[in-house]
């Protein structure tokens, strides 16, 4: 669906503009079919995101404070999301072999679990909504690079 069709809208001051809300709708747009799917698993974004990146280091342990460096949206209160999967037992808590003053955070079987089935159903989302070649793919991943630039 075109922009203009989605906002009931032609009225752009430049395509820069348009390129703005055209990026800021996409990302909605993406993010609501992601959480149909995640829903079906009991998972928020953030939540997805924390798995993700603590299957990134499993088996080694990461502390909250690297885990929130890591996030998509940085300001994710971490503390609290890590609660929530703490009670789903899909992570756990233990105290830092080097510094007994912090928490680690480490997945459970439950969580690498939870985390592939969520996977296989998200990139089969991203492979058949991202209808683009791999050339044309290449080419929006390095025009969002450049404009994140500023």
């Amino acid at each position: 669906m075109k922009l203009e069709e989605a906002i009931k809208s032609t009225n752009f001051s430049s395509q820069k503009q348009k390129a703005g809300l055209n990026i800021l709708y996409t990302a909605w747009w993406l993010k609501n079919l992601l959480s149909k799917e995640l829903k079906a698993f009991a998972l928020t974004h953030e939540q997805y995101n924390v798995l993700r990146i603590l299957k990134g280091k499993h088996p080694e342990k990461m502390c909250i404070r690297d885990i929130g460096g890591r996030m998509i949206e940085p300001n994710s209160n971490v503390p609290r999301i890590i609660d929530r999967l703490e009670i789903k037992k899909l992570v756990k808590r233990s105290t830092s072999a080097v510094d007994k003053r912090e928490t680690v955070i480490t997945l459970t079987d439950a969580g690498i679990n939870i985390l592939a089935l969520a996977t296989q159903r998200i990139d089969a989302i991203l492979e058949n909504s991202v209808d683009i070649p791999e050339a044309d793919a290449n080419q929006l991943n390095q025009l969002l690079d450049n404009f994140r630039k500023t």
